[in-house]
Order: structure tokens, then C-alpha cells, then sequence
């Protein structure tokens, strides 16, 4: 099985699901996402989204290919770039932090160890540009897939509480405990990216 990481670019971004490259639930606050949608055109505004993040910053997101079909994908940028993050009670993103945005992997690929690589190789890019720690909003009443990763499912991939919440607890996973991470650790990450299905319509805070 042939395996493969490509950052995420404005070229292979046809390779997400089309619903993921709809949505613009955290690249836009509240209003301007609905407003975008009313208009339909949140995919372009995605796609503006993307390129002013790669000019700006970097590579904000990673595509997994196995043997050259896109099965899944993984996104990530600094709070600055994410309106949307200052809608949660708990907000802000520590600033030593990059926050993980969304990440989804098809449900037939889940237990062969991609996720753990997904997320080892975020780990590696953010490690190499100066960032001590990956943060997340959790929903702690998760019941179906959304754009808000489950928090249950991020404190059992190794994230921890840094700001809780009856809702959307804040939680933080420090880049250097993913080199050791063990086979549960492994499993659990698949769970939690192979649940991310499907984003709904966006929705106000």
C-alpha cells in the first residue's frame, strides 16, 4: 500500500470532499460564513481563505493519499487566520499554539495507522517552524459529525484540558508527547478522524 503526505494546496484541494471544500465554518466568523452562504459562494471564498494562509504563513494543511486516491486531510493554521475562534467562551488559542481546524479520514481506512501519521506529521512541520503545542475547541456534547472535533475523542488521543467548558472545553496536545505515542493512542485517533464525516450547514455559537 502506497502511502502519502502532501501539503495542502490550492491545486490538490478538489482532492477534500466537496462538502469540506464548502464549508468555511472556522474560516470565517459567524456572520461573514453565513452571509457566504447565502450568496453560494463559499468555495471561493475557501479557496481565498487557503491562498492568503500559504502566502502568509505556510502550509496550514496536509492531504493523505494511499495508493494515489485522497482518503483524507487534515487542517491547521495560528488563531490569527481562524475568525471564528474568538465566537468560543473559551477562546483565545494560547499563543505558543497552532490550532487544529478539522481533519477527516474515509471510515474504510481507519485502523492502519494513518491517523497517527496525519497528526505525526502536523506534529514534525510545527515543531520545525517554532511551535510548542497543537490546540482544539472540543464539543462536549458531540453527538454527530461536525465541524467541532468531539472532545472526549481529543482527550483520549492525548489532548488535555487547558480551559474547560460544559460545551467547548479548550484542549491542548504538547508537539513532543506525539513521538511516543502507543497503539490505544493510535487506534483512538482513528476513531476520532474517521467520525468527522461530514460538516453541517454553519451555525451560529
Amino acid at each position: 500500500m502506497g502511502r502519502r503526505l502532501v501539503p495542502l494546496t490550492l491545486d490538490n484541494l478538489p482532492d477534500l470532499p466537496k462538502r469540506c471544500r464548502s464549508c468555511v465554518f472556522w474560516e470565517l466568523d459567524p456572520v461573514s460564513g453565513e452571509a457566504a452562504v447565502k450568496a453560494g459562494r463559499p468555495e471561493l471564498e475557501k479557496e481565498a481563505w487557503i491562498s492568503a494562509v500559504l502566502l502568509e504563513w505556510g502550509s496550514c494543511g496536509r492531504v493523505v493519499y494511499v495508493d494515489e486516491v485522497p482518503v483524507g486531510f487534515v487542517m491547521y493554521a495560528p488563531p490569527a487566520y481562524v475568525p471564528r475562534s474568538i465566537a468560543f467562551p473559551t477562546s483565545p488559542v494560547s499563543p505558543d499554539a497552532v490550532q487544529l481546524l478539522t481533519a477527516w479520514l474515509t471510515p474504510g481506512y481507519q485502523g492502519q495507522g494513518l491517523g497517527r501519521v496525519m497528526v505525526q506529521t502536523v506534529a514534525k512541520d510545527l515543531t520545525q517552524r517554532g511551535f510548542k503545542a497543537i490546540e482544539a475547541f472540543g464539543d462536549a456534547r458531540w453527538t454527530e459529525p461536525a465541524c467541532v472535533l468531539p472532545a472526549n475523542h481529543l482527550l483520549a488521543v492525548g489532548f488535555k484540558t487547558v480551559r474547560p467548558h460544559p460545551r467547548f472545553p479548550r484542549l491542548r496536545l504538547e508537539l513532543r508527547t506525539t513521538i511516543s505515542w502507543k497503539e490505544d493512542v493510535e487506534m483512538a485517533l482513528d476513531r476520532l478522524l474517521g467520525a468527522v464525516q461530514k460538516e453541517p450547514a454553519l451555525r451560529p455559537l
